[in-house]
């Protein structure tokens, strides 16, 4: 609002308060950080787009099976768990290492969570392992 102020000398000041127009430029600062899309970070999974695929048998000496357990420790290769990731990382990288042809198999608990499941698909990301299969209930 503009108002007219009289300061000691009797002459009058005028000067506009911007009050009103701080606090509605909060608001929208506010809004729009709160309205603001935050980056996404996704991991390329190539998933069977038919309903109807045909269930193989696995062989043993042909696949490294990887459960994914709901709770500590998270990680197990071939019924082996591993507190740490980084013993499991050592273990399977050995392991993969013996069978460089061999199908990496993933068996992820239902109750299992997210980050322990994405972190195994970060590590075959990283060694650049592709024939993979993910083992899930219908």
């Amino acid at each position: 609002m503009i108002g007219l102020e009289q300061d000691d000398a009797g002459s009058s000041i005028s000067g506009i308060d911007l009050t009103p127009l701080l606090d509605i430029i909060f608001i929208v600062l506010v809004f729009l950080l709160l309205t603001a899309n935050t980056q996404l970070l996704s991991l390329a999974i190539e998933v069977p787009t038919e309903s109807t695929s045909e269930l193989q048998a696995l062989s043993q000496d042909k696949h490294l099976t990887i459960n994914v357990m709901a709770s500590p420790p998270f990680w197990a290769l071939d019924g082996k768990e591993y507190q740490h990731f980084k013993q499991f990382e050592q273990a399977f990288i050995s392991s993969f290492k013996k069978k460089p042809d061999a199908k990496v198999i993933i068996a992820a608990d239902k109750e299992a969570q997210v980050q322990p499941l994405m972190t195994l698909l970060a590590l075959l990301q990283r060694q650049q392992i592709s024939n993979t299969q993910i083992l899930m209930e219908p």
